[in-house]
């Protein structure tokens, strides 16, 4: 009898149990709740879209033909150009808030919360990619879209006026989107590797900012080919309308190149989360 009364007791207790065992689905739900529940994550995302927007705007409001704005290096696309003015600023705003995803769990602690949650700590890493590159991309495509609307009505009847039914123009757009949520994605991982806010966001603007300037540095032979692989100059090859060779791929090859520089990043994250203590 008693034997009998310890197993009916342990099987609906067993039952309980099982309906709280961690998932990937649930996993993503918790790091979606912790991304929005902090302040920091609504302030960064509003920064990036007003350096996309505002920038934009004020770049396409100050375009003159015979100033600084309308030289030949605007030939590949001016519009397209003046609307994604402020990229490289929305770049280092959403990498930066992509470091504070991941880094930022461990500067307070709550790393070790979410690794006793989480003992895989994998899905940990998964989860967050899954939450903020997307919200990213999102973000970045629709303030490409808006600030590209607000130039074209700031420039009708200019020379250099596009139709968003220009050819090339929504791939451009959707491009200046991905290329800015994968800048996110790279975020995160960074974050990981380096357990530091401050030294994370350094290093991601480096690379981001400074990395193609210092290519110069190298034997032509050698610094040409490598530049033109950087991110950076990766994510213009798949926001320009038309491709004039140089430091430029095609678009094809810059996004085959950004998502390279994500794997790679993303499994020197995993490497340090599986062989690491916390």
């Amino acid at each position: 009898m008693a034997s009998s009364a310890i197993t009916s007791d342990t099987i609906p207790a067993t039952a309980g149990r099982a309906a709280y065992r961690v998932t990937g689905r649930r996993v993503v739900r918790s790091e979606w709740a912790k991304f929005w529940s902090l302040r920091s994550s609504a302030i960064t995302l509003g920064l990036a879209a007003f350096f996309l927007v505002g920038i934009g705007a004020i770049a396409a409001a100050l375009y003159s033909p015979s100033g600084p704005l309308g030289s030949a290096s605007l030939q590949s696309g001016p519009a397209l150009t003046l609307a994604l003015s402020g990229t490289n600023l929305a770049a280092l705003a959403i990498g930066a808030l992509g470091v504070l995803v991941s880094a930022g769990e461990y500067s307070t602690g709550m790393v070790r919360s979410t690794f006793a949650a989480v003992p895989a700590r994998l899905p940990v890493l998964w989860s967050k990619c899954a939450v903020f590159g997307p919200i990213a991309f999102v973000l970045s495509t629709v303030g490409a879209l808006v600030s590209f609307l607000i130039g074209s009505a700031v420039l009708h009847g200019q020379r250099i006026a596009l139709p968003l039914g220009h050819a090339g123009v929504l791939r451009c757009l959707v491009g200046a989107g991905l290329y800015l949520g994968l800048v996110g994605v790279y975020g995160v991982a960074v974050g990981v590797l380096v357990r530091n806010n401050a030294g994370g966001i350094a290093i991601l603007a480096g690379v981001v900012l400074v990395l193609p300037g210092l290519t110069g540095l190298l034997p032509s032979s050698w610094g040409d080919t490598v530049s033109r692989y950087l991110p950076s100059n990766a994510g213009q090859s798949v926001m320009t309308l038309h491709s004039s060779g140089g430091s430029l791929v095609s678009p094809a090859a810059g996004v085959a190149a950004l998502v390279v520089w994500a794997v790679l990043l993303l499994t020197g994250a995993a490497c340090r989360l599986r062989r690491s203590d916390v």
